[in-house]
């Protein structure tokens, strides 16, 4: 049975779901590539029922409504109160997307569904197995499924970087996690992730390397006030606690420097796994 995911939950649902929630269309435009590069590998068809899992705030569901049509349908799963206020929103006046709040490892899923979908939200499962196991139940035999998740966060700069200046900043020793921990980058490791939808039951798998440049913000200093609402450096922030955000919005910001470009933007590369298979 998958875990209970209750770490995930909380924090989806307090300030880490509020600050996405908030930042929904900058969040959507540095992840939107990401997520269109795998409808593409989907292929999805007009009048098919697709499960859209960890869907925040809807836009891949919203996507993917344009394509299948009004005679095909879309389910939005995610537990993320704050992020599915802004996705119900947004999908109001649409009758062919829905939006649930449970957690998709364990929820009873109302499928069978022709194809599964996911925007960076399946790599937060406690038990990823057993919740590969649970979501292949709610596909149709031989249904298909493909999702974008992240490469390891050495090989993702726009995480990686930010998050080594906050700590300098503020003094804090470099993290020593387990990187297979529930997580945004869970998944780095291809043959790890290879074997857990071989153990869930799924078929032709094929695992693929996407980049595209990330957009963290209009200048060095927009860009770093923005990695500190969203992405590992918001969590060594938070942790912080409020007095030290200066220094570490400073010290970001004077790291992004040597990465603007000549109208002071700033991008860095975003690497990530395109997996796509079948039940």
């Amino acid at each position: 049975m998958a875990g209970d995911n209750a770490k995930q939950v909380a924090d989806w649902n307090g300030s880490v779901g509020e600050r996405w929630a908030a930042d929904q269309e900058r969040t959507d435009k540095f992840t939107r590539p990401f997520g269109d590069a795998a409808i593409v590998t989907a292929r999805v068809l007009p009048g098919e029922a697709v499960l859209d899992v960890g869907c925040g705030c809807g836009d891949t569901s919203l996507a993917v409504a344009a394509v299948v049509g009004a005679q095909g349908r879309v389910v939005g799963v995610d537990v993320s109160v704050p992020m599915l206020e802004v996705a119900r929103k947004r999908a109001d006046k649409l009758r062919n997307v829905t939006f649930l709040q449970a957690d998709a490892s364990t929820a009873a899923l109302p499928g069978p569904f022709d194809l599964l979908v996911s925007r960076f939200g399946v790599m937060f499962f406690d038990e990823p197995a057993a919740a590969f196991t649970h979501l292949r139940g709610a596909l149709k035999p031989g249904g298909r499924f493909a999702f974008v998740c992240w490469q390891t966060a050495a090989e993702n700069p726009w995480a990686s970087l930010p998050a080594q200046a906050a700590r300098k900043a503020i003094g804090a020793d470099p993290t020593s996690t387990d990187p297979h921990a529930p997580g945004p980058f869970a998944f780095g490791d291809s043959e790890r992730l290879r074997g857990i939808l071989h153990t869930a039951g799924f078929t032709n798998t094929v695992i693929e390397g996407f980049e595209a440049p990330m957009y963290l913000g209009g200048s060095p200093r927009s860009a770093a006030e923005g990695v500190t609402r969203i992405g590992p450096a918001s969590r060594v922030g938070l942790d912080a606690g409020p007095a030290h955000l200066p220094a570490i919005v400073g010290a970001i910001e004077h790291a992004l420097q040597p990465h603007a470009a000549a109208d002071g933007s700033v991008y860095l590369p975003g690497r990530t796994w395109i997996a796509s298979g079948r039940a």
